[in-house]
């Protein structure tokens, strides 16, 4: 874990408020709180690493398919970046760092690669977050200011030289998607849902930022020994500005299992006190549960 962990949250904190939050260094702030080694020199290399990248892409190539096609010769097939299956099974593929070090990843940290560069190169780029899955797009978003969701057919396949938006799916390499693949993306994630027109819309950076947090919960609490990495991605979910008040009864556990019983009694009881209108029995079982912890103390 990172030994300016305050310091670090403070600017995740800071930086998730700001006006135009930078993807890139959430997710790097991220990672420095989630695993060891990634100190400001770090950050620094990574932010210079991703200029780099950009550098590389043509100037203002043509459209939104030209974008896409540029960055997949790139980032896909020259530089390598691409997901297997093993990839879910470790962290590293959900801190921007070491995604960058390995070129291998989650399909949303693959895209925040993508986002980032295409944008540093001036490309008209947006992240989609798909039903199970995470992509790009490029262009004029099909969901949007000025383009009603009703506009929207997922099925249709999109028409470059008119200037309709670009699919491409970072996991598989930079592979151009139709809006129908997207769609049968979605169905194949869903057991058959269609995909509903908001999907297409672009995700927000802090959205992107809660769901990189949450494939990391998730990784940590299948692993009893990850307790500490756990906490930690809860804990930046805690201080972004809209999160589930749920985490804080999770945090409150994490800190039990870790010893610290006096801090989890606390949050046990504050969180009750959220419930209590609503569900005022689960609020006095949480309330025993923090009598129980304070009690091992004895």
């Amino acid at each position: 874990m990172s030994v300016s962990g305050v310091g670090y949250r403070a600017r995740f904190a800071e930086e998730a408020r700001a006006p135009r939050p930078d993807l890139a260094l959430l997710c790097l702030l991220v990672g420095a709180e989630t695993g060891p080694g990634l100190d400001e020199d770090g950050i620094d290399a990574v932010q210079i690493e991703l200029d780099e990248l950009a550098g590389q892409l043509p100037y203002a190539p043509g459209g939104p398919r030209a974008w896409a096609r540029a960055a997949a010769e790139l980032l896909g097939e020259r530089c390598g970046f691409r997901g297997t299956p093993g990839d879910y099974r470790l962290l590293e593929s959900s801190q921007l760092h070491e995604v960058l070090r390995r070129r291998r990843g989650l399909p949303i940290m693959l895209s925040v690669v993508w986002m980032e560069v295409a944008r540093r190169a001036g490309a008209p780029v947006y992240g989609v977050a798909l039903p199970g899955h995470f992509v790009v797009g490029f262009g004029p978003p099909p969901v949007g200011p000025g383009r009603p969701a009703a506009t929207a057919d997922p099925t249709a396949t999109a028409d470059p030289a008119a200037g309709d938006p670009v699919l491409a799916d970072p996991f598989d390499g930079g592979r151009l998607l139709t809006l129908a693949d997207a769609a049968s993306l979605a169905a194949d994630a869903t057991g058959g849902e269609p995909l509903p027109p908001a999907a297409l819309a672009p995700a927000d950076p802090l959205d992107i930022v809660s769901r990189v947090l949450n494939n990391i919960r998730a990784w940590a609490a299948r692993r009893p020994e990850q307790t500490a990495v756990q906490l930690a991605a809860v804990e930046l979910s805690l201080l972004l500005p809209s999160h589930p008040a749920r985490l804080r009864h999770e945090r409150a556990q994490l800190l039990i299992a870790r010893g610290d019983f006096v801090t989890g009694a606390a949050e046990l009881e504050e969180y009750a006190s959220v419930i209590a209108a609503m569900e005022p029995q689960a609020a006095d079982g949480l309330r025993r549960q923090a009598r129980a912890a304070r009690a091992r103390l004895n």
